[in-house]
């Protein structure tokens, strides 16, 4: 079952003082994306953005369980986003969490070549349409050491995108090292309640409600401090978001 994001609808559309205003897409993995009913409490950081930016930025979330830098670009789905974004919207890219994975030759990329190869696409595409590209380095998982020191979890890929920012002068988000301070500060037992911890499952990878909520201000908060985005664009750095805002939509066929 294939589902639509859900902020494409208002893709090119909105208006601010009579002109179209901006609108940020997402594209990335499982840790980004639009989850839907059969999947809560699992919750994408990219659901929880929208909560800290002004409506008249918009967030089209085009991340997807599962894919890599290579499978996103491999299936078409940069080109979707090619297709749509206009001049002056943003493009922020994370991957990485599957990039990792090198028994599998449909997603893997190795960091100092075929991932900033990759990555590339989405700048130079980004830019070829007159948008702006934004690098984030992925969020980290949740993994501790037995004296509760939370470790890192992404090998050389967060210091190979930064390497690739740097040389092409694109605005870095360093999630992966905000994240994992964030984990530090919280502790072991603190952080499952940020992760998707249920009677059932415990994953060390993916968010829910509050864990997507925290990841979102991290990203609001970067976007802010690289100026890519004016303190008008953003709100609610500093409040309490309600869980009960995110929702899970039924998925479309």
């Amino acid at each position: 079952m294939t589902a639509v994001p859900l902020a494409l609808a208002a893709t090119g559309t909105a208006r601010a003082g009579g002109r179209r205003s901006r609108t940020l897409y997402i594209a990335g993995d499982s840790t980004a994306a639009q989850k839907y009913a059969d999947a809560a409490p699992e919750t994408g950081w990219g659901m929880a953005l929208p909560f800290f930016l002004h409506r008249d930025l918009p967030v089209a979330d085009h991340a997807v369980n599962g894919r890599s830098s290579k499978s996103f670009v491999d299936e078409g789905r940069l080109d979707a986003v090619l297709e749509a974004i206009r001049p002056g919207d943003l493009l922020l890219v994370q991957f990485a969490h599957n990039d990792e994975k090198s028994t599998d030759p449909a997603r893997y990329t190795e960091p100092w070549t075929t991932y900033q190869d990759y990555l590339r696409l989405y700048i130079d595409g980004a830019r070829a349409h007159g948008a702006r590209p934004v690098l984030a380095t992925p969020v980290e998982r949740r993994r501790f050491d037995a004296d509760g020191t939370a470790l890192e979890s992404h090998g050389a890929y967060p210091a190979a995108m930064r390497a690739l920012a740097e040389e092409e002068r694109v605005a870095l988000l360093d999630i992966q090292a905000l994240s994992l301070a964030l984990w530090q500060r919280l502790g072991v037992e603190e952080t499952k309640k940020y992760f998707n911890w249920t009677g059932t499952e415990q994953d060390n990878t993916h968010f829910n409600p509050p864990g997507a909520i925290a990841v979102a201000r991290l990203v609001a908060r970067e976007l802010l401090r690289t100026r890519v985005l004016a303190p008008r664009d953003v709100r609610r750095l500093d409040e309490e978001i309600p869980e009960s805002w995110i929702t899970w939509p039924e998925a479309t066929a």
